[in-house]
């Protein structure tokens, strides 16, 4: 039977360190399981036990690598085209859209009804819009990145319609003036948009069209009853359902910025105002 003899003190082969170092380094192993629990009491094997009731190394480092929660975005669930129109809804004054946050500031911020248009005001309207409607439809049909491909023939496109409104104001006698500043500049600022940061340019493309099929309806339908005997222009009319032809676009754009990180997404968003901004100095030519 194995038996525990003291080592004589010359023959000890510890140093006075080792002797001072934690005793889970110590180990020894148990020869006699009859030694019992006395054994167990001593030092060593008390640390033997301790490490025993740690937990697995593979639980520590889980614990300490696991991810943050990821945070959602409003919107983000039903797809990118509802984030930004999350954020434009909140550029809205609450006159123009019940989740509108802005303060009326400017004269097209007002109410539409409260509008006083002039058909001079609403023909200079016109002519920028359809510029920046022509820059956009020759900026998907150029391409300078391949997914603007995705966006030729949607059914959303204004430049004819307004051409056609513009040839039916000029037979009834009025001047057809040449673009403004306001249409100008913003058609500028897209076309160099367009080929730098393609992200930035998608957010106006999104603004500019739906905006047009929702609150710029309504502005249609309120000039034409103050100034053009209730006429309904070619510009307020889409062949086929305006509803599917919207959903048809805004599929596309969610699939195209799936490959976005969340970075150029927050980007896009952030254009949103400047899309805004120049939206409106257009709309403020109606009321000049």
């Amino acid at each position: 039977m194995a038996s525990l003899t003291p080592a004589p003190h010359s023959t000890c082969f510890l140093s006075n360190a080792q002797l001072k170092s934690p005793p889970a380094q110590v180990l020894f192993p148990l020869a006699n399981a009859s030694l019992g629990t006395s054994f167990l009491q001593k030092g060593s094997f008390r640390a033997v036990r301790r490490v025993a009731k740690m937990p697995p190394k593979a639980v520590v480092v889980a614990a300490t690598t696991a991810e943050k929660p990821k945070k959602r975005y409003p919107g983000e669930a039903k797809g990118f085209v509802e984030e930004m129109r999350f954020v434009a809804m909140k550029l809205h004054t609450r006159d123009q859209a019940k989740e509108g946050e802005k303060e009326v500031k400017e004269p097209e911020e007002r109410s539409v009804a409260k509008w006083e248009p002039s058909v001079d005001g609403y023909l200079k309207f016109l002519v920028d819009s359809k510029l920046v409607y022509d820059t956009l439809e020759r900026i998907v049909e150029d391409s300078a990145f391949p997914f603007y491909a995705e966006f030729r023939n949607t059914g959303l496109e204004r430049s004819e319609k307004l051409a056609k409104d513009l040839e039916w104001f000029k037979e009834q006698g009025y001047n057809i003036p040449e673009p403004s500043s306001p249409g100008v500049t913003y058609a500028r600022y897209l076309k160099e948009l367009s080929e730098t940061d393609p992200q930035a340019f998608i957010c106006h493309f999104y603004n500019v069209y739906f905006a047009h099929s929702a609150g710029g309806r309504m502005i249609g339908k309120k000039v034409a009853e103050k100034i053009l005997d209730n006429k309904e222009l070619e510009f307020y009319k889409w062949d086929g359902e305006l509803p599917q032809l919207l959903q048809n676009v805004r599929d596309k754009l969610n699939k195209v910025s799936e490959s976005w990180t969340r970075e150029e997404k927050n980007h896009c968003l952030e254009e949103t105002e400047k899309s805004f901004k120049y939206s409106g100095d257009i709309l403020r030519l109606i009321l000049l």
